[in-house]
């Protein structure tokens, strides 16, 4: 009877398990599409990490990078960038318009917003600077729905870009996904 129960337990598990990963590989598929071309007022960069001594963390490396191609073909005049101080300074937004600028954006088409400290507050943040215009946010791929959804509760017309951080991020960002679109689902925030 033991026996039972045990694998009993163990399939359950292992059902969920799986069910968990099926769910993070379907969160990165939602952001691999290419986004429409717009037209756009702005391009908005999602915030993330930066780490010790001001180093933009690899998932805003890749944000930027991907906002910065996009804004070079032209999908709109503005380059809009989210994030206040996580757990090292300065802040992600900072951080990402040096990027931006080192890049070739003009320095004139960056606008910055260093308050926020989550994807709620990314939104709402930037959208007390731009108004409600249509965006493209880009972030990473596997927080592409939550990103268009959250985004959507502060502007009319959003869209959303998928960028690809290197592999260990990416996995663990779409695991870790799964608790945040549930948990902001619960709250009522999508």
């Amino acid at each position: 009877m033991r026996r039972r129960a045990l694998a009993a337990a163990v399939g359950v598990l292992a059902s969920g398990l799986v069910a968990w990963l099926a769910a993070a590989a379907a969160l990165d598929r939602y952001g691999a599409s290419p986004p429409p071309p717009g037209p756009y007022a702005a391009i908005v960069v999602a915030g993330a990490g930066v780490m010790p001594g001001g180093v933009p963390g690899d998932a805003l490396v890749a944000r930027t990078r991907l906002a910065v191609d996009l804004y070079a073909q032209g999908y709109a005049p503005t380059l809009a960038l989210t994030g206040g101080v996580g757990d090292w300074g300065p802040a992600e937004s900072a951080v990402a318009r040096e990027l931006a600028v080192r890049w070739g954006v003009p320095a004139d088409a960056v606008v910055t917003e260093d308050r926020s400290r989550s994807t709620a507050e990314n939104a709402a943040e930037i959208a007390a600077v731009l108004g409600d215009v249509p965006v493209l946010v880009v972030t990473d791929r596997y927080h592409a729905l939550r990103c268009r959804r959250v985004f959507g509760r502060r502007f009319h017309d959003v869209q959303v870009a998928g960028a690809v951080s290197p592999w260990p991020i990416r996995f663990r960002g779409a695991v870790r996904e799964v608790l945040a679109v549930t948990w902001y689902t619960v709250l009522g925030r999508m």
